[in-house]
């Protein structure tokens, strides 16, 4: 089992793994998890090690918008049609 890395690490780090961004967010593991097979998270996959690895500002912006999203009553697939239309418009939320 390897070393978790240091917050201070995490922090200035470009990717994180999925733990790391529990640490960060407070989100579930499970819930980043179910994000993830959603596609509502994207991640980038390391061919030799198999580690998914996600960007590390952008996915808190992901997981912060889900949030807000989520606190407005919006469903799990409206939330997917809305964030699909903002990569293909290329806007923020």
């Amino acid at each position: 089992m390897s070393r978790q890395r240091s917050m201070e690490t995490i922090e200035h780090s470009e990717y994180v793994t999925i733990g790391e961004l529990v640490r960060l967010t407070g989100v579930r593991y499970s819930t980043l998890k179910f994000y993830t097979e959603e596609g509502m998270l994207p991640f980038e996959q390391a061919e030799e090690n198999l580690t998914r690895r996600y960007r590390r500002v952008e996915s808190i912006e992901r997981i912060s918008c889900i949030r807000r999203l989520r606190e407005q009553k919006m469903t799990i697939p409206e939330i997917k049609t809305l964030l699909k239309q903002d990569v293909e418009t290329g806007q923020d939320r």
